[in-house]
C-alpha cells in the first residue's frame, strides 16, 4: 500500500475538477505494465482483460509497451479493443443472441484483427458454425473450461475433448484452445493460493495432454489477476491479469505478494457536515463500486473513521478528525473495487506531472458502441 504520507495522488489544479471524479495516473500505468513484463516469460504471453478500464487510452499504453493480445467480457469491449490495433482480442463471454451476429460483424469491421470467442456447450457452437458460414468467415473459438469457479464453462474431461473436435469439425470455425479461468481462486495466502491453483490446474492437465496427443500444440489462457504468476511460470500459457494495470485497495491488502501501484484515485469533496464528528462526502453508490460492503473505499490522508450510511449521491463518515475538516474540502480515496468503479464514469481526470491535463473516455462502458 502506498504510504499515505506520499503525495502522489494529489493535483495542483482542483477547482478545475468536478467531484465525484476518477483520477488516473498514466506514469504509474506504464510502471505496472512494466512490472507486469517483467513478471513473464515472454509479454506476448500476457493478455490483459481490459474489464477493469474499458478505455482506449490504457489500451494503447500496453500496446505502446508491446502487448498486443487482449481478453474482452463484452461486444462494446471487443469494439473499443479492436480500434486501437492490436493483434488479437478475445471475447470470454459465450456470445448468445443477437451478441453472436455482432460478434461476426466486428470480425468483419475488423478484419486485420483475429477477434476470436469462447464457448461451453455444443448448441452456441454450432450457431457459430452457421452464422460463420452465412459470413462466409472462418472465426476462432476457444472452449471454455471450469476448474471450480461454477460460472461458465464446461468441465474438463471427455465431453469437453469432444467440443474441442467438433469445433475443429464444423464449417467457418477453427478450434483455437482452451480458455481455463480460475477466478475463484482469491486466498490472501501466497502457498494457499498456489496450492489451489494447481489443483484447479490438475483436473485439466489428462485433457490437456489428450489434446495434445491429437493437435500437437495447444494455446491455453489461464489466470486472473490473483493466479497469474502460478501460470506464467508454465511453459507457453498465456495469462490475463486485468486489475493490475491500475491495482485497488481490495487487492493491494489481501495479495502482499502482488507488487502493483495505485493509478486510480477516486476525487471527492465534503458536502456537509450533518452531525458531531461527521462528514457528508459526494461519493454516493452512483460514484464507487458498491456490490460489496464496506470498506468500499480507503480514505488516503485519513484514519479512524467509520461508515455511517452510503445512498445514491452521499457518502456519511464518522471521524474524530470532522472538527478539522470543512464544507468544500478535497478528499482522496483508493477504491477497494476498482473494476466495476471505473464503469461508474463516462470519463476519466489524467493527471500529469500533478496536473489535471485532460480527461479519456471510458468507451466500452456503454452496452453497444455503433454495432
Amino acid at each position: 500500500m502506498d504510504s499515505d504520507k506520499d503525495k502522489w495522488y494529489c493535483i495542483s489544479n482542483p477547482n478545475q475538477v468536478n467531484s465525484p471524479a476518477l483520477l488516473v495516473y498514466p506514469d504509474r500505468i506504464e510502471e505496472n505494465i512494466e512490472r507486469l513484463i517483467a513478471s513473464v516469460s515472454d509479454k506476448s504471453l500476457l493478455r490483459p482483460h481490459v474489464k477493469t478500464y474499458k478505455m482506449p487510452g490504457i489500451v494503447r499504453l500496453l500496446i505502446k509497451h508491446g502487448i498486443r493480445k487482449f481478453k474482452c467480457a463484452t461486444i462494446a469491449e471487443v469494439e473499443m479493443t479492436a480500434g486501437c490495433g492490436p493483434d488479437e482480442v478475445l471475447l470470454t463471454y459465450q456470445p448468445v443472441g443477437p451478441n453472436i451476429r455482432r460478434f461476426f460483424e466486428l470480425r468483419k469491421r475488423f478484419p486485420e484483427v483475429a477477434i476470436s470467442c469462447i464457448a461451453d456447450c455444443e448448441k452456441i457452437v454450432r450457431q457459430l458454425s452457421e452464422k460463420a458460414v452465412e459470413f462466409n468467415d472462418k472465426a476462432g473459438v476457444w472452449i471454455d473450461i471450469n476448474v471450480g469457479m461454477n460460472r461458465t464453462g464446461i468441465a474438463p474431461g471427455d465431453e469437453a475433448i469432444r467440443l474441442f473436435r467438433l469445433v475443429s469439425d464444423l464449417p467457418g470455425l477453427k478450434a483455437e484452445g482452451l480458455h481455463i479461468y480460475d477466478g475463484h481462486i482469491h486466498e490472501s495466502d501466497y502457498s494457499l493460493r498456489k496450492c489451489l491453483c494447481d489443483e484447479a490446474w490438475a483436473t485439466a492437465e489428462p485433457m490437456i495432454a489428450e489434446l495434445k496427443s491429437g493437435y500437437g500444440k495447444l494455446r491455453i489462457i489461464a489466470g486472473g489477476t490473483p493466479t497469474f504468476p502460478f501460470h506464467a511460470a508454465k511453459e507457453g500459457i498465456e495469462t490475463s491479469p486485468g486489475t493490475a494495470v491500475l491495482w485497488d485497495y481490495g487487492y493491494s491488502s489481501a495479495f502482499a505478494d502482488l507488487d502493483f501501484l495505485h493509478a486510480a484515485v477516486l476525487f471527492t469533496r465534503v458536502i456537509s457536515k450533518p452531525g458531531k464528528d461527521l462528514i457528508c462526502i459526494d461519493l454516493g453508490t452512483k460514484a464507487v463500486a458498491s456490490e460489496m460492503t464496506h470498506p468500499r473505499i480507503k480514505l488516503i490522508g485519513l484514519s479512524d473513521y467509520e461508515f455511517v450510511a452510503h445512498n445514491e449521491e452521499h457518502l456519511v463518515i464518522r471521524t474524530a478528525k470532522a472538527d478539522s475538516i470543512e464544507q468544500g474540502d478535497e478528499l482522496y480515496c483508493i477504491p477497494f473495487h476498482i473494476c466495476p468503479t471505473v464503469d461508474r464514469y463516462d470519463k476519466v481526470s489524467v493527471v500529469r506531472d500533478g496536473m489535471v491535463t485532460e480527461e479519456w473516455k471510458v468507451e466500452a462502458r456503454t452496452r453497444q458502441i455503433t454495432v
